[in-house]
């Protein structure tokens, strides 16, 4: 009698499947780069998906030099404002925040998010930092971004995304002089990002509340032979009598969707200040129109439409520099169907 394949149901990968704590996502490493001092992430609003034709720039792919579509992610990127620097010390546990320095004037809406610091001297603030380097006690320097959803009319809200940006560089020095000259002050997608270059997205994907065991983790339906006690679509056994434990390995009901998942090394083809020579007749499905900054990266990006989707610096960057693409065409094809 021939031997049943039976590999398992679903991904263990990701486990344990919970909802994500915020709907901003978080970035626990960053490239470690040389060189002049950057900001090594911005953040922008998901809006759609359109096509491109370009000209394939792939080293020897079977259409390089020839036109060919490419499926397109735009996503919105309104300037992002420095609000504050954030030192770090090393101890036993980690880095560790021992100062901050926060930017005199500071939007009214960023209220709405945080509990504005109601003392606050600048000056003194980033003297103690530079004192604190010259001690050689900082290890690291951070800069605290957040977004301006209030400049465009696809994001329903004012509230500001506020989140945690690595400065690149090795000097903790050069750092500090290079934050120190962005505080307070506006930054573009087109400062830290150009067209061309790879970069790692992150976003937390559309959320589909509780399901059960079929759809969440793929699982055969039971025959009705197998079912007359029950219903179709439970799991068939929770595992043995002994030990008298449910493995966590089992299949089983619980959240799907809204967890957060970041896509590694998605190039950028274009960089753009004016949205509506991408926006299609009658705008984007449940965004609507896009009439500020934009960039458009080749292939998916997680969540739905109006997510938030911060952009980093690739730390897996063996993928060779491409240049800057030859795109033909943007398609502005009405997505209304």
């Amino acid at each position: 009698m021939a031997k049943g394949h039976r590999p398992r149901r679903g991904s263990l990968a990701f486990s344990p499947r919970v909802r994500a704590k915020s709907h901003i996502p978080r970035f626990n490493s960053w490239p470690q780069t040389a060189g002049e001092s950057k900001l090594q992430d911005f953040a922008g609003y998901k809006v759609g998906m359109t096509h491109v034709v370009m000209i394939d720039d792939v080293k020897n792919s079977l259409t390089e030099g020839m036109e060919i579509s490419v499926p397109v992610t735009v996503v919105e990127t309104p300037a992002v404002r420095v609000a504050a620097i954030r030192a770090y010390a090393l101890s036993g546990y980690g880095n560790k925040a021992i100062s901050e320095a926060w930017a005199a004037e500071l939007d009214e809406d960023l209220a709405r998010a945080i509990d504005m610091p109601k003392v606050s001297n600048m000056e003194e603030s980033l003297e103690r930092i530079a004192s604190l380097i010259d001690e050689g006690k900082v290890s690291d320097i951070k800069v605290i971004t957040y977004t301006l959803p209030k400049k465009i009319t696809g994001i329903p809200k004012k509230k500001p995304d506020i989140m945690e940006t690595a400065v690149s560089g090795s000097d903790v020095g050069s750092k500090f002089e290079y934050a120190k000259s962005l505080l307070g002050s506006e930054i573009n997608i087109g400062d830290v990002f150009s067209e061309g270059t790879f970069v790692d997205v992150a976003a937390i994907t559309t959320g589909k509340g509780t399901q059960g065991p079929v759809k969440r983790w793929g699982i055969n339906l039971a025959k009705n032979k197998h079912s007359r006690q029950g219903s179709l679509r439970q799991v068939g056994t929770l595992g043995p009598f002994h030990p008298s434990i449910v493995n966590w390995r089992v299949p089983q009901m619980g959240q799907m969707g809204y967890h957060q998942r970041t896509d590694y090394n998605k190039r950028i083809l274009k960089v753009g200040t004016d949205g509506e020579e991408i926006t299609p007749d009658g705008g984007f499905l449940n965004y609507g129109l896009v009439r500020g900054g934009y960039i458009l990266i080749k292939g998916s990006v997680p969540g739905p439409s109006k997510r938030l989707v911060r952009l980093r610096d690739p730390v897996r960057s063996k993928v060779p520099a491409m240049g800057e693409p030859d795109i033909v065409h943007v398609s502005t094809q009405s997505k209304q169907g």
